[in-house]
């Protein structure tokens, strides 16, 4: 009995030891998470204190502080976050009284809750009745482009291909005709069709243009119905580089104004849970 009573004396003993030691361990890393903090390294700070909710999950006083320390890791990125934006935005915003000449402004009050930038010899008015690749830019940055078909008997169309004489080229998906971003109606005989490109199709064949050598021949295809080509013409290629240089500031500043808008609003929410707790 007096030996099984010592044996549970020293299993005691070295299990006190033991939670002793994870809790100097997990002490040390936390003072390690707090340097990194007042050092502004916060990516680093953040995967320590991950690490140490991991390692030691009975350490619930540690665990305790490192939440705190977690929060105050991540309203310190937030105002990193805010004054970057504030450095680059004003540069950002300069940059648009160069890109905007050429543009002109549109935007339906009744139908549209964003404007749109199109290029001078993009606008409709002056593109009636003319098969043509058209493009635009929104105030917010999200750029667009159409396949305009004009003629006397329907193709219906559903895509677009972009090709060079060297052999490049570039390609949309298909895009079925669905009556709105498909869409073909007749008037007077005559037959118009618009397929319009957002996202990754439009960025692929915009970004075609924009790569390519300005004196290069441009032709496009008409794909997923009867075969038609159209050629770029030298102001329709100017247009496509404009808009998409247009388009990769103002997405820029659009991005850039959410993450300080977000970012403000996280530093309240943290600032609450911050005094909440204290």
């Amino acid at each position: 009995m007096q030996r099984k009573g010592k044996i549970l004396s020293t299993l005691c003993c070295l299990l006190v030891l033991a939670a002793c030691g994870k809790g100097d361990e997990a002490a040390r890393r936390l003072e390690g998470a707090k340097a990194l903090y007042e050092q502004k390294l916060f990516i680093a700070a953040k995967s320590e204190i991950d690490s140490i909710n991991l390692l030691y999950p009975r350490e619930i006083k540690v665990r305790r502080e490192a939440l705190t320390l977690m929060r105050l890791v991540e309203r310190g990125e937030s105002e990193q976050n805010i004054i970057y934006c504030d450095s680059l935005l004003p540069i950002r915003i300069g940059e648009l009284d160069g890109l905007m000449k050429g543009f002109v402004y549109e935007k339906d009050s009744v139908y549209d809750e964003v404007g749109n930038y199109v290029w001078r010899t993009m606008t409709v008015e002056r593109n009636v009745e003319r098969s043509y690749i058209r493009c635009g830019v929104s105030e917010e940055g999200e750029m667009y482009m159409a396949s305009i078909y004009f003629g006397a008997r329907p193709i219906e169309h559903t895509g677009l291909k972009l090709s060079a004489a060297d052999g490049s080229f570039a390609q949309t998906r298909n895009i079925p005709y669905d009556g709105g971003v498909n869409y073909r109606f007749k008037d007077n005989g005559n037959t118009t069709e618009v397929v319009n490109y957002k996202g990754d199709d439009c960025k692929s064949i915009a970004n075609f243009v924009y790569i390519s050598d300005p004196k290069q021949r441009i032709k496009g295809e008409y794909t997923g119905g009867k075969p038609y080509t159209v050629y770029l013409s030298d102001d329709d290629k100017r247009a496509i580089r404009a808009t998409y240089e247009l388009a990769n500031v103002l997405s820029e500043i659009t991005a850039m104004r959410k993450e300080k808008e977000m970012a403000a609003k996280r530093i309240i929410r943290l600032d609450e849970k911050l005094n909440s707790s204290n």
